[in-house]
Protein backbone atom coordinates (compact mmCIF):
# COMPACT_ATOMS: atom_id res chain seq x y z
CA UNK A 1 0.00 0.00 0.00
CA UNK A 2 1.33 3.45 -0.83
CA UNK A 3 2.06 5.89 1.97
CA UNK A 4 1.39 9.63 1.57
CA UNK A 5 4.34 12.01 1.28
CA UNK A 6 4.90 14.90 3.65
CA UNK A 7 2.70 17.99 2.98
CA UNK A 8 5.42 20.03 1.30
CA UNK A 9 6.39 17.22 -1.08
CA UNK A 10 2.76 16.50 -1.87
CA UNK A 11 2.04 20.15 -2.65
CA UNK A 12 5.15 20.37 -4.83
CA UNK A 13 4.06 17.28 -6.75
CA UNK A 14 0.51 18.52 -7.26
CA UNK A 15 1.27 21.96 -8.69
CA UNK A 16 2.90 20.98 -12.02
CA UNK A 17 0.39 18.19 -12.60
CA UNK A 18 -2.42 20.76 -12.34
CA UNK A 19 -0.93 22.76 -15.19
CA UNK A 20 1.37 24.97 -13.16
CA UNK A 21 0.66 28.12 -11.16
CA UNK A 22 -0.64 30.06 -14.15
CA UNK A 23 -3.42 27.51 -14.57
CA UNK A 24 -4.75 27.93 -11.00
CA UNK A 25 -7.47 30.54 -10.42
CA UNK A 26 -8.52 29.65 -6.88
CA UNK A 27 -7.60 27.36 -4.00
CA UNK A 28 -9.86 26.10 -1.20
CA UNK A 29 -10.35 22.97 0.82
CA UNK A 30 -13.06 21.16 2.73
CA UNK A 31 -12.53 18.38 5.26
CA UNK A 32 -11.19 15.92 2.71
CA UNK A 33 -10.58 17.66 -0.63
CA UNK A 34 -8.24 20.24 -2.08
CA UNK A 35 -10.36 22.24 -4.55
CA UNK A 36 -8.75 24.32 -7.26
CA UNK A 37 -10.21 26.50 -9.96
CA UNK A 38 -8.62 25.94 -13.36
CA UNK A 39 -8.19 28.11 -16.41
CA UNK A 40 -7.61 25.20 -18.76
CA UNK A 41 -8.84 21.76 -17.71
CA UNK A 42 -6.90 20.06 -20.52
CA UNK A 43 -3.57 20.91 -18.87
CA UNK A 44 -4.31 18.65 -15.89
CA UNK A 45 -2.59 15.25 -15.85
CA UNK A 46 -5.27 13.05 -14.29
CA UNK A 47 -3.43 9.75 -14.32
CA UNK A 48 -0.26 11.22 -12.87
CA UNK A 49 -2.30 12.82 -10.08
CA UNK A 50 -3.99 9.51 -9.29
CA UNK A 51 -0.59 7.89 -9.01
CA UNK A 52 0.57 10.23 -6.25
CA UNK A 53 0.75 8.41 -2.89
CA UNK A 54 -1.34 11.02 -1.02
CA UNK A 55 -4.17 11.18 -3.57
CA UNK A 56 -7.26 9.13 -2.70
CA UNK A 57 -9.34 10.15 -5.68
CA UNK A 58 -10.29 12.88 -8.16
CA UNK A 59 -13.66 14.61 -8.56
CA UNK A 60 -14.67 17.26 -11.09
CA UNK A 61 -17.70 19.51 -10.82
CA UNK A 62 -18.79 22.53 -12.83
CA UNK A 63 -16.60 24.98 -10.93
CA UNK A 64 -13.66 23.18 -9.34
CA UNK A 65 -11.24 20.32 -9.74
CA UNK A 66 -11.20 18.34 -6.50
CA UNK A 67 -8.34 16.19 -5.21
CA UNK A 68 -9.35 13.85 -2.39
CA UNK A 69 -6.55 13.80 0.18
CA UNK A 70 -8.47 12.90 3.33
CA UNK A 71 -9.04 14.83 6.58
CA UNK A 72 -5.91 16.02 8.33
CA UNK A 73 -3.82 15.60 5.19
CA UNK A 74 -5.75 18.21 3.20
CA UNK A 75 -5.49 20.73 6.04
CA UNK A 76 -1.70 20.36 5.98
CA UNK A 77 -1.21 20.23 2.23
CA UNK A 78 -3.38 23.26 1.36
CA UNK A 79 -1.23 25.91 3.11
CA UNK A 80 1.88 24.44 1.51
CA UNK A 81 0.19 24.44 -1.89
CA UNK A 82 -0.90 28.06 -1.45
CA UNK A 83 2.61 29.07 -0.40
CA UNK A 84 4.12 27.42 -3.47
CA UNK A 85 1.52 29.06 -5.66
CA UNK A 86 2.25 32.48 -4.19
CA UNK A 87 5.99 32.05 -4.67
CA UNK A 88 5.65 30.71 -8.21
CA UNK A 89 3.36 33.52 -9.35
CA UNK A 90 5.28 36.36 -7.70
CA UNK A 91 7.09 37.12 -10.97
CA UNK A 92 3.92 37.06 -13.04
CA UNK A 93 2.03 40.32 -13.38
CA UNK A 94 -1.60 40.56 -12.36
CA UNK A 95 -2.55 41.61 -15.87
CA UNK A 96 -1.07 38.46 -17.38
CA UNK A 97 -2.86 36.25 -14.90
CA UNK A 98 -6.14 38.04 -15.39
CA UNK A 99 -6.10 37.97 -19.14
CA UNK A 100 -5.15 34.34 -19.64
CA UNK A 101 -8.25 32.22 -19.95
CA UNK A 102 -10.63 34.92 -18.65
CA UNK A 103 -12.97 34.46 -21.56
CA UNK A 104 -13.12 30.67 -21.15
CA UNK A 105 -13.70 30.99 -17.43
CA UNK A 106 -16.58 33.40 -17.92
CA UNK A 107 -18.15 31.23 -20.60
CA UNK A 108 -17.94 28.21 -18.32
CA UNK A 109 -19.48 30.10 -15.44
CA UNK A 110 -22.39 31.31 -17.55
CA UNK A 111 -23.00 27.81 -18.86
CA UNK A 112 -22.92 26.05 -15.50
CA UNK A 113 -24.17 28.65 -13.02
CA UNK A 114 -27.78 27.52 -12.92
CA UNK A 115 -29.80 29.05 -10.05
CA UNK A 116 -30.10 25.73 -8.24
CA UNK A 117 -26.38 24.98 -8.38
CA UNK A 118 -25.44 28.48 -7.29
CA UNK A 119 -27.86 28.38 -4.35
CA UNK A 120 -26.61 25.00 -3.12
CA UNK A 121 -23.01 26.08 -3.49
CA UNK A 122 -23.66 29.18 -1.44
CA UNK A 123 -25.46 27.21 1.25
CA UNK A 124 -22.44 24.93 1.47
CA UNK A 125 -20.07 27.91 1.61
CA UNK A 126 -21.96 29.26 4.62
CA UNK A 127 -22.28 26.09 6.68
CA UNK A 128 -19.38 23.83 5.73
CA UNK A 129 -16.72 26.02 7.43
CA UNK A 130 -18.63 25.48 10.70
CA UNK A 131 -18.34 21.70 10.58
CA UNK A 132 -14.96 21.34 12.36
CA UNK A 133 -16.30 23.23 15.38
CA UNK A 134 -19.51 21.18 15.30
CA UNK A 135 -17.48 17.98 15.33
CA UNK A 136 -15.16 19.07 18.12
CA UNK A 137 -17.95 20.39 20.33
CA UNK A 138 -20.11 17.37 19.54
CA UNK A 139 -17.44 14.91 20.65
CA UNK A 140 -16.87 16.87 23.85
CA UNK A 141 -20.62 16.93 24.50
CA UNK A 142 -20.79 13.17 23.99
CA UNK A 143 -17.85 12.61 26.36
CA UNK A 144 -19.48 14.85 28.94
CA UNK A 145 -22.76 12.97 28.69
CA UNK A 146 -20.95 9.68 29.19
CA UNK A 147 -19.19 11.00 32.30
CA UNK A 148 -22.47 12.27 33.73
CA UNK A 149 -24.19 8.94 33.11
CA UNK A 150 -21.32 7.10 34.79
CA UNK A 151 -21.22 9.54 37.68
CA UNK A 152 -17.53 10.25 37.12
CA UNK A 153 -15.47 13.47 37.35
CA UNK A 154 -18.32 15.60 38.69
CA UNK A 155 -15.95 18.53 39.19
CA UNK A 156 -15.07 18.78 35.49
CA UNK A 157 -18.38 17.98 33.75
CA UNK A 158 -19.73 21.56 34.16
CA UNK A 159 -16.58 22.86 32.46
CA UNK A 160 -16.96 20.36 29.63
CA UNK A 161 -20.61 21.38 29.23
CA UNK A 162 -19.58 25.02 28.89
CA UNK A 163 -16.90 24.19 26.34
CA UNK A 164 -19.25 22.02 24.28
CA UNK A 165 -22.17 24.47 24.40
CA UNK A 166 -20.39 27.77 23.85
CA UNK A 167 -20.15 27.43 20.08
CA UNK A 168 -23.76 26.31 19.69
CA UNK A 169 -24.93 29.25 21.79
CA UNK A 170 -23.30 31.64 19.31
CA UNK A 171 -23.58 29.66 16.08
CA UNK A 172 -26.04 32.22 14.73
CA UNK A 173 -23.27 34.84 14.77
CA UNK A 174 -20.96 32.64 12.72
CA UNK A 175 -23.75 31.88 10.24
CA UNK A 176 -24.45 35.59 9.89
CA UNK A 177 -20.76 36.35 9.34
CA UNK A 178 -20.40 33.68 6.64
CA UNK A 179 -23.67 34.66 4.95
CA UNK A 180 -22.63 38.29 4.54
CA UNK A 181 -19.22 37.20 3.32
CA UNK A 182 -20.75 34.84 0.76
CA UNK A 183 -23.26 37.36 -0.61
CA UNK A 184 -20.88 40.30 -0.90
CA UNK A 185 -21.62 42.20 2.31
CA UNK A 186 -19.37 43.17 5.19
CA UNK A 187 -18.94 39.97 7.23
CA UNK A 188 -18.80 41.69 10.62
CA UNK A 189 -22.09 43.47 9.91
CA UNK A 190 -23.65 40.12 9.05
CA UNK A 191 -22.45 38.80 12.39
CA UNK A 192 -23.75 41.90 14.17
CA UNK A 193 -27.32 41.62 12.90
CA UNK A 194 -27.35 37.86 13.52
CA UNK A 195 -26.14 38.45 17.09
CA UNK A 196 -29.46 40.13 17.81
CA UNK A 197 -31.07 36.69 17.68
CA UNK A 198 -29.00 35.24 20.54
CA UNK A 199 -28.92 38.37 22.74
CA UNK A 200 -30.63 37.74 26.09
CA UNK A 201 -32.38 41.13 25.95
CA UNK A 202 -34.75 40.02 23.18
CA UNK A 203 -36.82 38.42 25.95
CA UNK A 204 -38.18 41.93 26.60
CA UNK A 205 -39.44 42.30 23.01
CA UNK A 206 -42.94 41.28 21.93
CA UNK A 207 -43.76 40.41 18.30
CA UNK A 208 -47.05 39.07 16.93
CA UNK A 209 -48.47 39.02 20.44
CA UNK A 210 -45.75 36.79 21.87
CA UNK A 211 -42.56 37.45 23.79
CA UNK A 212 -39.42 36.54 21.90
CA UNK A 213 -36.93 34.06 23.30
CA UNK A 214 -33.13 34.31 22.88
CA UNK A 215 -32.06 32.09 20.00
CA UNK A 216 -35.54 31.95 18.48
CA UNK A 217 -35.23 31.26 14.76
CA UNK A 218 -31.71 29.86 15.19
CA UNK A 219 -29.47 29.49 12.17
CA UNK A 220 -32.31 30.04 9.71
CA UNK A 221 -33.14 33.37 11.30
CA UNK A 222 -29.46 34.31 11.32
CA UNK A 223 -29.12 33.43 7.65
CA UNK A 224 -32.19 35.51 6.74
CA UNK A 225 -31.08 38.45 8.89
CA UNK A 226 -27.57 38.53 7.45
CA UNK A 227 -28.89 38.19 3.90
CA UNK A 228 -31.27 41.10 4.46
CA UNK A 229 -28.45 43.07 6.06
CA UNK A 230 -26.28 42.53 3.00
CA UNK A 231 -28.94 43.97 0.69
CA UNK A 232 -29.58 46.89 3.04
CA UNK A 233 -25.86 47.62 3.13
CA UNK A 234 -25.60 47.58 -0.67
CA UNK A 235 -28.66 49.81 -0.92
CA UNK A 236 -27.16 52.30 1.51
CA UNK A 237 -23.88 52.42 -0.35
CA UNK A 238 -25.78 53.26 -3.56
CA UNK A 239 -26.93 56.64 -2.26
CA UNK A 240 -25.04 57.59 0.92
CA UNK A 241 -22.35 60.23 0.20
CA UNK A 242 -18.83 58.89 0.48
CA UNK A 243 -17.99 61.31 3.27
CA UNK A 244 -20.78 59.89 5.41
CA UNK A 245 -20.57 56.27 4.31
CA UNK A 246 -18.41 55.10 7.21
CA UNK A 247 -20.99 56.43 9.68
CA UNK A 248 -24.38 56.02 8.02
CA UNK A 249 -24.07 52.72 6.16
CA UNK A 250 -23.21 50.45 9.11
CA UNK A 251 -25.64 52.30 11.37
CA UNK A 252 -28.57 52.00 9.00
CA UNK A 253 -27.66 48.42 8.12
CA UNK A 254 -27.69 47.27 11.73
CA UNK A 255 -30.68 49.41 12.74
CA UNK A 256 -33.04 48.58 9.86
CA UNK A 257 -32.08 44.93 9.66
CA UNK A 258 -32.20 44.59 13.44
CA UNK A 259 -35.74 45.94 13.62
CA UNK A 260 -36.96 43.65 10.85
CA UNK A 261 -35.19 40.72 12.51
CA UNK A 262 -36.87 41.38 15.87
CA UNK A 263 -40.35 42.11 14.60
CA UNK A 264 -40.58 39.64 11.73
CA UNK A 265 -37.68 37.31 10.96
CA UNK A 266 -37.21 35.81 14.44
CA UNK A 267 -40.87 34.86 14.65
CA UNK A 268 -41.06 33.49 11.10
CA UNK A 269 -37.77 31.60 11.32
CA UNK A 270 -38.75 30.24 14.73
CA UNK A 271 -41.96 28.83 13.30
CA UNK A 272 -40.06 27.30 10.38
CA UNK A 273 -37.41 25.79 12.66
CA UNK A 274 -40.09 24.29 14.88
CA UNK A 275 -41.81 22.85 11.82
CA UNK A 276 -38.55 21.22 10.68
CA UNK A 277 -38.03 19.61 14.08
CA UNK A 278 -41.62 18.51 14.37
CA UNK A 279 -41.65 17.19 10.82
CA UNK A 280 -38.47 15.16 11.26
CA UNK A 281 -39.73 13.63 14.50
CA UNK A 282 -43.13 12.85 12.98
CA UNK A 283 -41.57 11.35 9.88
CA UNK A 284 -39.46 8.89 11.84
CA UNK A 285 -42.03 8.17 14.55
CA UNK A 286 -44.80 7.48 12.05
CA UNK A 287 -43.12 6.15 8.92
CA UNK A 288 -39.65 5.43 10.26
CA UNK A 289 -38.84 2.25 8.37
CA UNK A 290 -40.18 3.57 5.07
CA UNK A 291 -38.56 7.00 5.56
CA UNK A 292 -35.25 5.31 6.38
CA UNK A 293 -35.56 3.13 3.29
CA UNK A 294 -36.03 6.16 1.03
CA UNK A 295 -33.45 8.40 2.69
CA UNK A 296 -30.77 5.72 2.96
CA UNK A 297 -31.37 4.52 -0.59
CA UNK A 298 -31.36 7.89 -2.29
CA UNK A 299 -28.50 9.57 -0.49
CA UNK A 300 -25.71 8.37 -2.81
CA UNK A 301 -27.53 9.72 -5.90
CA UNK A 302 -28.17 12.99 -4.04
CA UNK A 303 -24.45 13.25 -3.34
CA UNK A 304 -23.61 12.58 -6.98
CA UNK A 305 -25.92 15.44 -8.00
CA UNK A 306 -24.64 17.78 -5.30
CA UNK A 307 -28.13 18.06 -3.80
CA UNK A 308 -27.05 16.82 -0.37
CA UNK A 309 -25.82 20.34 0.42
CA UNK A 310 -29.44 21.40 0.95
CA UNK A 311 -29.57 19.16 4.03
CA UNK A 312 -26.82 20.98 5.92
CA UNK A 313 -29.07 23.77 7.34
CA UNK A 314 -31.63 21.12 8.32
CA UNK A 315 -29.01 19.11 10.22
CA UNK A 316 -27.77 22.27 11.91
CA UNK A 317 -31.29 23.32 12.88
CA UNK A 318 -32.05 19.92 14.40
CA UNK A 319 -28.77 19.93 16.37
CA UNK A 320 -29.53 23.43 17.63
CA UNK A 321 -33.08 22.47 18.63
CA UNK A 322 -32.77 18.93 19.93
CA UNK A 323 -29.06 18.48 20.56
CA UNK A 324 -28.67 16.02 17.67
CA UNK A 325 -29.83 15.38 14.12
CA UNK A 326 -31.86 12.22 13.59
CA UNK A 327 -31.29 12.30 9.83
CA UNK A 328 -27.52 11.87 9.68
CA UNK A 329 -27.29 8.28 11.05
CA UNK A 330 -29.88 7.17 8.50
CA UNK A 331 -28.09 8.90 5.63
CA UNK A 332 -24.81 7.40 6.83
CA UNK A 333 -26.17 3.97 5.93
CA UNK A 334 -25.46 4.82 2.28
CA UNK A 335 -21.77 4.48 3.10
CA UNK A 336 -22.39 1.06 4.65
CA UNK A 337 -24.07 -0.14 1.46
CA UNK A 338 -21.09 1.15 -0.49
CA UNK A 339 -18.67 -0.81 1.70
CA UNK A 340 -20.72 -4.00 1.34
CA UNK A 341 -20.85 -3.60 -2.42
CA UNK A 342 -17.08 -3.10 -2.61
CA UNK A 343 -16.47 -6.25 -0.55
CA UNK A 344 -18.65 -8.25 -2.93
CA UNK A 345 -16.72 -6.94 -5.92
CA UNK A 346 -13.50 -7.89 -4.17
CA UNK A 347 -14.74 -11.46 -3.67
CA UNK A 348 -16.21 -11.93 -7.14
CA UNK A 349 -13.36 -10.42 -9.18
CA UNK A 350 -10.67 -12.72 -7.81
CA UNK A 351 -8.50 -12.42 -10.90
CA UNK A 352 -8.72 -8.64 -11.26
CA UNK A 353 -5.74 -7.62 -9.16
CA UNK A 354 -5.99 -3.96 -10.16
CA UNK A 355 -9.56 -3.63 -8.87
CA UNK A 356 -8.80 -5.66 -5.75
CA UNK A 357 -5.83 -3.40 -4.98
CA UNK A 358 -8.04 -0.33 -5.35
CA UNK A 359 -10.62 -1.82 -2.99
CA UNK A 360 -8.03 -2.78 -0.39
CA UNK A 361 -6.64 0.74 -0.47
CA UNK A 362 -10.01 2.49 -0.32
CA UNK A 363 -11.87 0.20 2.09
CA UNK A 364 -10.42 1.61 5.35
CA UNK A 365 -11.51 5.09 4.31
CA UNK A 366 -14.97 3.76 3.40
CA UNK A 367 -15.38 2.15 6.82
CA UNK A 368 -14.64 5.53 8.39
CA UNK A 369 -17.17 7.33 6.24
CA UNK A 370 -15.08 8.68 3.35
CA UNK A 371 -16.73 7.24 0.27
CA UNK A 372 -15.08 8.95 -2.71
CA UNK A 373 -12.42 6.32 -3.35
CA UNK A 374 -14.99 3.52 -3.40
CA UNK A 375 -17.54 5.47 -5.42
CA UNK A 376 -15.16 6.69 -8.11
CA UNK A 377 -12.79 3.78 -8.00
CA UNK A 378 -15.21 0.87 -7.78
CA UNK A 379 -18.98 1.26 -7.97
CA UNK A 380 -19.39 3.92 -10.65
CA UNK A 381 -16.86 2.47 -13.11
CA UNK A 382 -18.60 -0.91 -12.85
CA UNK A 383 -22.13 0.52 -12.98
CA UNK A 384 -24.38 -2.00 -11.26
CA UNK A 385 -22.56 -1.95 -7.91
CA UNK A 386 -23.58 1.68 -7.48
CA UNK A 387 -27.24 0.62 -7.57
CA UNK A 388 -26.72 -2.34 -5.28
CA UNK A 389 -24.83 -0.07 -2.88
CA UNK A 390 -27.96 2.11 -2.79
CA UNK A 391 -29.95 -1.02 -1.91
CA UNK A 392 -27.64 -1.64 1.02
CA UNK A 393 -28.05 1.96 2.16
CA UNK A 394 -31.84 1.60 1.92
CA UNK A 395 -31.80 -1.54 4.08
CA UNK A 396 -29.59 0.05 6.71
CA UNK A 397 -31.75 3.17 6.75
CA UNK A 398 -34.90 1.09 7.15
CA UNK A 399 -33.30 -0.72 10.11
CA UNK A 400 -32.52 2.52 11.94
CA UNK A 401 -35.88 4.01 10.97
CA UNK A 402 -37.74 0.97 12.31
CA UNK A 403 -36.33 1.52 15.79
CA UNK A 404 -37.25 5.20 15.56
CA UNK A 405 -40.86 4.08 15.13
CA UNK A 406 -40.47 2.14 18.38
CA UNK A 407 -39.26 5.26 20.18
CA UNK A 408 -35.52 4.59 20.08
CA UNK A 409 -34.22 7.45 17.95
CA UNK A 410 -30.59 7.58 16.89
CA UNK A 411 -28.98 10.96 16.31
CA UNK A 412 -25.63 12.66 15.82
CA UNK A 413 -24.48 15.66 17.81
CA UNK A 414 -22.54 16.99 14.81
CA UNK A 415 -22.55 16.70 11.03
CA UNK A 416 -19.71 15.38 8.96
CA UNK A 417 -18.43 11.96 10.00
CA UNK A 418 -20.22 8.75 9.18
CA UNK A 419 -19.36 5.06 9.24
CA UNK A 420 -17.42 4.00 12.33
CA UNK A 421 -16.25 7.59 12.83
CA UNK A 422 -19.79 8.57 13.85
CA UNK A 423 -19.82 6.46 17.04
CA UNK A 424 -18.25 9.18 19.26
CA UNK A 425 -20.97 11.61 18.15
CA UNK A 426 -23.99 9.38 18.70
CA UNK A 427 -26.86 10.48 20.92
CA UNK A 428 -30.45 9.36 21.13
CA UNK A 429 -33.60 8.82 23.15
CA UNK A 430 -32.80 5.31 24.34
CA UNK A 431 -29.45 5.76 26.11
CA UNK A 432 -25.94 5.52 24.74
CA UNK A 433 -25.74 1.70 24.71
CA UNK A 434 -29.04 1.27 22.87
CA UNK A 435 -28.22 4.10 20.45
CA UNK A 436 -24.84 2.60 19.59
CA UNK A 437 -26.35 -0.88 19.21
CA UNK A 438 -29.02 0.36 16.79
CA UNK A 439 -26.51 2.30 14.73
CA UNK A 440 -24.15 -0.70 14.64
CA UNK A 441 -27.05 -2.90 13.59
CA UNK A 442 -27.85 -0.51 10.76
CA UNK A 443 -24.24 -0.57 9.57
CA UNK A 444 -24.15 -4.36 9.64
CA UNK A 445 -27.46 -4.50 7.74
CA UNK A 446 -26.11 -2.09 5.13
CA UNK A 447 -22.91 -4.11 4.78
CA UNK A 448 -24.80 -7.39 4.45
CA UNK A 449 -27.45 -6.23 1.97
CA UNK A 450 -24.93 -4.24 -0.08
CA UNK A 451 -22.70 -7.32 -0.22
CA UNK A 452 -25.51 -9.76 -1.02
CA UNK A 453 -27.18 -7.61 -3.66
CA UNK A 454 -23.86 -6.94 -5.37
CA UNK A 455 -22.72 -10.55 -5.17
CA UNK A 456 -25.93 -11.80 -6.81
CA UNK A 457 -26.97 -8.94 -9.09
CA UNK A 458 -24.14 -6.41 -9.22
CA UNK A 459 -21.74 -8.02 -11.67
CA UNK A 460 -22.79 -9.29 -15.07
CA UNK A 461 -20.99 -12.07 -16.94
CA UNK A 462 -19.08 -9.58 -19.09
CA UNK A 463 -17.58 -7.86 -16.07
CA UNK A 464 -16.72 -11.13 -14.35
CA UNK A 465 -15.16 -12.35 -17.57
CA UNK A 466 -12.74 -9.51 -17.98
CA UNK A 467 -14.33 -6.07 -18.26
CA UNK A 468 -13.80 -5.69 -14.56
CA UNK A 469 -10.08 -5.65 -15.18
CA UNK A 470 -10.50 -2.86 -17.66
CA UNK A 471 -12.58 -0.88 -15.21
CA UNK A 472 -10.09 -1.54 -12.48
CA UNK A 473 -7.24 -0.47 -14.70
CA UNK A 474 -8.73 2.97 -15.18
CA UNK A 475 -9.00 3.64 -11.50
CA UNK A 476 -6.05 1.79 -10.03
CA UNK A 477 -4.54 5.03 -8.87
CA UNK A 478 -7.58 6.38 -7.05
CA UNK A 479 -6.60 5.92 -3.51
CA UNK A 480 -4.81 4.56 -0.56
CA UNK A 481 -4.52 5.23 3.12
CA UNK A 482 -6.93 5.46 6.02
CA UNK A 483 -8.90 8.62 6.52
CA UNK A 484 -12.02 9.58 8.41
CA UNK A 485 -14.78 12.06 8.76
CA UNK A 486 -16.27 14.96 6.94
CA UNK A 487 -17.18 17.41 3.68
CA UNK A 488 -17.94 18.46 2.85
CA UNK A 489 -17.11 19.17 6.09
CA UNK A 490 -16.94 19.31 4.52
CA UNK A 491 -17.29 19.21 2.20
CA UNK A 492 -15.25 23.29 1.38
CA UNK A 493 -16.25 26.48 0.23
CA UNK A 494 -17.33 24.96 -3.09
CA UNK A 495 -20.20 22.69 -4.05
CA UNK A 496 -19.10 19.04 -3.89
CA UNK A 497 -20.23 16.25 -6.10
CA UNK A 498 -18.89 13.16 -4.46
CA UNK A 499 -18.60 11.10 -1.36
CA UNK A 500 -21.10 10.06 1.28
CA UNK A 501 -19.57 11.84 4.21
CA UNK A 502 -21.55 15.04 4.71
CA UNK A 503 -25.28 14.40 4.52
Amino acid sequence: MRTPNDPTATAAALLPLLGGPANITSVAHCMTRLRVGLRDRTLVQDEALRALPAVLGLVTDDETYQIVLGPGTVARVTPEFEALLTTATAATTADELASRGAELKEAGRQRNATPGKVLLRRVANIFVPLIPALIGCGIIAGLNGLLINLGRLDAITPALAAIASGFMALIAVFVGYNTAKEFGGTPILGGAVAAVIVYAGVAKVTAFGMTLAPGQGGVLGALAAALLGTYVEKWCRSWVPEALDVLLTPTLTVLLTGLVTLYALMYAAGELSSAIGTGANWLLSTTGAFAGLILGGLFLPLVMLGLHQALIPIHTTLIEQQGYTVLLPILAMAGAGQVGAALAVYVRLRHDQSMRTTIKSALPAGLLGVGEPLIYGVSLPLGRPFLTACAGGAAGGAFVGFFAMLGDKVGSTAIGPSGWALFPLLAGSGGLAMTAAIYAGGLLTGYAVGFGATYVFGLGPAVRGGLGAAAGGTVSGTGSGTVSGVCDASESQENARGGNRTP
